[in-house]
């Protein structure tokens, strides 16, 4: 009797630990440059938008945001969430924009073109995100004002499977929050 105990007892823990295995990711990496770096805290972070749930990140209805006129989006290299010196410049225009309208809450969207799985794609859609809300925090922009959240390949800009097509799905966009 006792060693069918220990048996279910077994059975168990190793029900649970394979579990915890099962569900065990690692997130893109990606060379970073000392201005754009990402924390492991922040690749792991949940986007927090007010008003948006796990939905979300599954495709389904969001809260509409409109793009906030006078915030340009950003683009990046196939598999990098790696800012580069336009998406600087731009995002250094971004923040001027923001200082002189301190009242602007808005939400970085960050965006993948259809190669990769849904799940790598999300990561490295917040990756983005992040990265484009770290650097805006690093030139002064409260970071109550920015939330991230990732839309992966599921809001393509442009349709087609072409690198002129991926090139501009590949992106970070900054909308309002309503």
């Amino acid at each position: 009797m006792k060693v069918m105990q220990m048996l279910k007892v077994a059975m168990v823990v190793l029900f649970l630990f394979s579990g915890l295995i099962g569900c065990s990711t690692t997130p893109p990496v990606a060379p970073m440059d000392d201005q754009a770096k990402v924390s492991q805290a922040d690749m792991s972070q949940k986007a927090e938008v007010k008003g948006v749930d796990d939905s979300s990140m599954k495709g389904e209805a969001v809260p509409s945001h409109d793009a906030v006129a006078g915030l340009e989006r950003i683009q990046f290299d196939f598999d990098q969430f790696t800012l580069s010196e336009d998406a600087r410049r731009i995002l250094g225009e971004n923040a001027k924009y923001l200082n002189a309208n301190g009242g602007t809450q808005v939400v970085i969207e960050g965006h993948c073109d259809e190669r990769g799985s849904d799940e790598y794609n999300l990561a490295l859609g917040e990756s983005r995100a992040l990265a484009a809300k770290n650097y805006l925090v690093s030139l002064g922009i409260d970071a109550k004002r920015l939330s991230v959240i990732s839309y992966g390949e599921e809001k393509p800009l442009v349709s087609g499977s072409t690198e002129e097509a991926w090139a501009q799905n590949r992106r970070a966009e900054f909308k309002a929050v309503n």
